[in-house]
């Protein structure tokens, strides 16, 4: 009898069903973090083999910074609309209005803001457990994070005492006020993840994909240029063959050149690449530490 191996795919996408499974048995107010970026397109397409004929347990949320490629935010919509699954959305330019969030002057970057945005949501609808697309490759803050991360009633997270999370027995004991963070790609890589989109022929944003853009050099990145993102003195906009490679506002994401059109062609591409996924990222690159100061203060 010939003996079945399952792939090193079938091995991710089997531990991280049991995840969003274990979530939705151990709370009743769970949350799916969904930007229409590609980890979460693959965490929609993994709560879809863990729940579906039925709903998901828990709906979907996006903490919107407002400047955001509208490629993305089109297609975070049409999913959520295709699937038949409610989408929360929490603006940051509402938690400015409402006091929630503060920018300070000359701030252009909106990702801090999600932070306060975040948390005054998960309060808002009493959410114990957010589910999000955060990989243990992408930052060495997120390498250090556990599978269900522990947050205290200020929203915030402390690397240096983590709960035990064994084999995989998780820890989802909280307090009132308390909540967790899950992170079911956490043992997956970038390349996991785009062979993961080409096996099961899930769709992504154009964005990810090469296609002339106009851009200018900017901070060392090439930062798109947008009504958002107006010409500074010196700059000279010129027109490349670019994609993205991670997606989160568009002030602090850099394009990279690219001839990538197929998944195929991107998988190609990362198994060369020697820059890391974030690397285009600014607001990783303000200082080593960046990521995990804003963890602890409760970034996603």
């Amino acid at each position: 009898m010939e003996e079945y191996r399952l792939s090193h795919l079938d091995m991710l996408e089997t531990e991280s069903i049991h995840i969003m499974r274990e979530v939705a048995t151990e709370f009743e107010r769970p949350v799916l973090l969904f930007s229409g970026g590609k980890d979460s397109i693959c965490l929609l397409r993994l709560a879809e083999k863990a729940f579906r004929p039925g709903k998901f347990p828990f709906p979907l949320m996006h903490i919107d910074t407002e400047h955001n490629f509208p490629e993305v935010i089109e297609f975070r919509d049409r999913r959520a609309e295709e699937l038949n699954e409610n989408l929360i959305v929490r603006s940051v330019g509402e938690a400015i209005e409402k006091g929630i969030a503060q920018q300070t002057p000359g701030e252009t970057s909106r990702n801090r803001l999600q932070i306060p945005t975040l948390l005054s949501a998960l309060e808002e609808h009493k959410f114990q457990a957010a589910i999000g697309g955060a990989r243990r490759d992408e930052e060495k803050a997120r390498a250090k994070e556990r599978i269900f991360s522990f947050r205290d009633e200020f929203g915030g997270w402390d690397p240096k005492n983590q709960r035990p999370e064994l084999w995989n027995v998780y820890n989802a004991r909280i307090n009132a006020g308390e909540n967790i963070r899950v992170f079911p790609l956490s043992n997956w890589t970038e390349l996991d993840v785009w062979q993961y989109i080409d096996r099961e022929k899930i769709e992504v944003p154009s964005i990810y994909f090469t296609h002339e853009r106009e851009v200018v050099v900017r901070d060392g990145q090439l930062i798109a240029c947008s009504d958002l993102t107006p010409l500074k003195d010196g700059e000279k906009p010129m027109r490349k063959s670019v994609r993205v490679r991670t997606v989160g506002d568009i002030f602090c994401t850099g394009m990279v050149e690219s001839e990538a059109r197929t998944t195929g062609d991107i998988i190609a591409e990362i198994a060369r690449a020697q820059v890391s996924e974030r690397g285009a990222r600014f607001d990783d690159k303000v200082s080593e530490a960046a990521m995990e100061d804003r963890k602890k203060e409760g970034y996603f």
